[in-house]
């Protein structure tokens, strides 16, 4: 066995992290790549470890140009916290199960089929014995192996499944020893062993014990260190480190960032002993002692005391607060809080209180949404016309609890911004827009990183309970991490000069799922935004948005390195297409003419016509909107419904047929990174050459673009032919359904005509 880093390399060519075990596996199993034909399913083995469900074969899939790789799985490996359900079926009986943990299966499976939790549907074989040459000759063309590295592990960790593990060494894939589909009928110690791998990949896909969990058998090490060593063997890249915000250091530079001086961090929960849920260190008013916060813990709901998240430059403060459980109480907490809040404002401004479990959708209603979403876009065979496609779209209602968390947020925006009057965020879950919208660090890399692990990991979001990994309680279950991404989806394909990065690292961030503990059970894991764990440098450049230009960024004018600024006079409102002053939110105005629109011409003296009075929200609003965009500064999403889209890279990415190849957003971002790519290489030569430093030795160029621009040798060339519009994601054989070529759903993604005219559906009728 070899070890590198925090992964070992088994005998046999399995890569497990340390603490992976493997449970159980099965051999000759045929993994399906489409429903309509068996041509191009692959051969392997099933093994299911503590931490994933691994297929290992030597067979390539079709049509597979590129591959995304994840330095943590392999190309067929799915995380066992990524698996929704798992069904089993005999296609001789008619029966099909949906296995959970600690249940018996007493028919043989003929097919196992995975349900993941990111969309995919993947599906394996058992009802043949594999292709009929390996059965010919004791194996002679395939020896077996020695037993598995881990047999201690395995026999002392669950020795009924120990005993049925049998690694052969597979075969060949160039085809010529083995007929294309020839197959010999199951043994039945081969029918034990399928029976046996798919009960324990239901028992440790959703383990009735958390101690079954693949993280309380990894042994970590701390993630931060005096020295700032090197971590678990990964390297590091040059940037910014991602605060964890599980120092004090840590929340006392947020502070000095965002200008927060009547604030302070607050150690009363060290060791988590007043609540399980907050970070050891958290900020509040310096108004408020520790004493006076221990006594008044016990009234809110998991002693969750209020946090300071944010500050805005004017002196007002966005907080969140847990709801108190003693009404006889509320009205006194509620106003000591208040009081506690206004003082820390330099103008003593007002404070307003949110209650999101009143004016937002509740998380069973978020649930439903989902489900009925992922229905649509992966299960049903999209059979339907175009219409009632559409309308079941629209009626699942995802887009509109999308629109109602922006919306909400904006309002948010107002009070801190138009108000300058704080605002004290109330209920159990708080979608993090505001600050997003109002601080344009939050839009860079790092600052997002850093908002998502204060605002989501150490405020104790509950991900075990939202993504219901136990299977404990179907009624907790709820996709707001994710709701939150599509938000900021939205706000990103919106503008996306504001943001730094791209939407394939938005769909990277929703797989990524901690869990927080105490600190007696602490789970060391190296952090999630350590992407050198996952991916190597250059695919983590598909993190970087070419559009994004960072304030202050250095670039070149008439030969010397000046600062870039954005000036309101090199932008014309006109060209921002602006809108109708409604926008979801404001008021009765249904259209802003352009300059020198005939509209003015033909409309009426509006001098003699009297206009609606405007609330303050509805000025601040047309304001805003009648401005030029400053992408460093307040963003305000646009919710009419021609602008809120469906995150087609994240829900459709693994439908092969819904694929555009050479299309899709792709195409763009290719040609303007390789432009970008082209800028920056040229600002670097310039920097070169205009530096007095001897440049002897050769500098290392770091290329921050993912495709890169052509030199005079060598031209950029075409587009790659793998680019499609799901790139860098591959649906082949990450979802085996029935074929929706040449239905509505194809259509509409191809760029066709959504809408029937009344012409058409005349001449259709007749």
């Amino acid at each position: 066995m070899q070890r590198a880093g925090f992964l070992c390399q088994n005998d046999d060519g399995r890569i497990l992290r340390l603490g992976e075990i493997v449970v159980n596996e099965a051999n000759f199993v045929r993994k399906c790549i489409s429903v309509d034909s068996s041509h191009d399913d692959l051969w392997g083995k099933l093994i299911c470890t503590n931490f994933k469900i691994s297929f290992m074969t030597q067979d390539t899939l079709p049509q597979q140009k590129f591959q995304y790789a994840n330095r943590l799985l392999g190309e067929h490996d799915i995380p066992l916290a990524c698996v929704e359900q798992v069904v089993t079926v005999n296609d001789a009986k008619g029966k099909r199960k949906v296995l959970g943990s600690n249940q018996k299966l007493k028919f043989s499976p003929t097919e196992l089929i995975v349900y993941c939790k990111d969309f995919r549907i993947v599906r394996f074989r058992f009802d043949e014995a594999g292709p009929e040459s390996a059965k010919k000759g004791g194996h002679s063309e395939w020896p077996v192996t020695a037993p598995s590295a881990f047999g201690h592990s395995l026999s002392s960790h669950c020795p009924q499944q120990a005993a049925l593990c049998r690694p052969v060494t597979l075969p060949p894939s160039d085809g010529s020893t083995r007929p294309a589909h020839a197959s010999v009928p199951l043994t039945q110690p081969e029918t034990q062993e399928q029976k046996q791998v798919c009960l324990a990949i239901a028992h440790y896909s959703h383990p009735a014990d958390p101690q079954l969990l693949f993280g309380f058998e990894y042994t970590g090490k701390r993630h931060h260190g005096p020295s700032g060593d090197q971590v678990n063997g990964a390297d590091h890249g040059s940037g910014p480190q991602t605060p964890l915000f599980d120092r004090s250091c840590d929340w006392d530079r947020e502070i000095k960032r965002t200008g927060a001086s009547e604030w302070r961090v607050c150690s009363l929960n060290e060791g988590y002993s007043v609540s399980p849920s907050l970070p050891e260190y958290f900020v509040v008013p310096v108004s408020l002692a520790d004493q006076d916060l221990k006594q008044c813990s016990g009234f809110f709901t998991a002693q969750r005391l209020p946090l300071w998240c944010w500050n805005h430059h004017n002196g007002s403060a966005l907080v969140r607060m847990a709801s108190i459980r003693d009404p006889a109480q509320q009205r006194k907490l509620d106003q000591r809080i208040c009081n506690a809040v206004t003082k820390s404002h330099p103008k003593r401004g007002d404070v307003l209180k949110s209650d999101l479990d009143k004016s937002l959708p509740s998380i069973q209603d978020i649930q439903t949404a989902f489900v009925r979403l992922r229905q649509i876009c992966i299960i049903e065979p999209f059979e339907e016309s175009e219409e009632k496609w559409l309308s079941s779209m629209e009626n699942s209602r995802w887009l509109e609890y999308v629109r109602a968390f922006l919306k909400h947020s904006s309002e948010v925006v107002y009070i801190l911004e138009g108000r300058q009057a704080s605002v004290i965020l109330q209920g159990r879950d708080v979608l993090r827009l505001p600050a997003l919208m109002l601080d344009p660090h939050f839009r860079s890399l790092t600052g997002f990183q850093s908002l998502v692990q204060k605002e989501w990991v150490m405020a104790g979001y509950r991900f075990l309970d939202r993504c219901n990994h136990l299977k404990k309680n179907s009624k907790e279950e709820s996709p707001l991490f994710l709701l939150f991404l599509d938000c900021v989806w939205q706000l990103l394909n919106q503008y996306p000069a504001a943001f730094e990065f791209t939407e394939t690292y938005l769909t990277d961030s929703s797989q990524s799922k901690s869990l927080p503990v105490g600190v007696e059970q602490s789970l060391c894991f190296p952090p999630v935004w350590d992407w050198s764990q996952q991916y190597s440098l250059k695919d983590q450049a598909l993190f970087n948005s070419p559009l994004y230009v960072g304030k202050g960024a250095p670039c070149v004018r008439n030969g010397a390195v000046k600062t870039f600024r954005r000036t309101k006079k090199n932008y014309s409102s006109t060209l921002r297409g602006m809108p109708s002053l409604k926008n979801g939110m404001l008021g009765e105005h249904n259209f802003l003419p352009r300059r020198n629109s005939l509209v003015l011409r033909l409309r009426p003296d509006l001098s003699q016509m009297r206009e609606p009075l405007e609330s303050p929200s509805e000025r601040f609003f047309r304001d805003w909107f009648s401005r030029p965009v400053d992408l460093h500064g307040l963003l305000l999403p646009q919710l009419l419904a021609s602008h809120l889209r469906l995150w087609r890279l994240y829900f459709l990415r693994w439908v092969a047929e819904a694929e555009i190849p050479r299309g899709g957003p792709i195409t763009a971002f290719q040609k303007l990174s390789q432009l970008a790519d082209e800028i920056e290489t040229l600002q670097r030569q310039l920097r070169q050459y205009q530096s007095s430093m001897p440049t002897s030795t050769p500098q290392l160029e770091c290329h921050r673009m993912y495709f890169r621009a052509g030199t005079p040798d060598n031209p950029p060339s075409p587009p790659p032919e793998y680019l499609t519009s799901s790139f860098p994601f591959s649906p082949i054989g990450n979802l085996s359904r029935r074929s929706i070529l040449g239905t509505p759903l194809s259509k509409f993604l191809s760029g066709a005509k959504i809408w029937l005219s009344t012409e058409t559906l005349a001449s259709e009728t007749a």
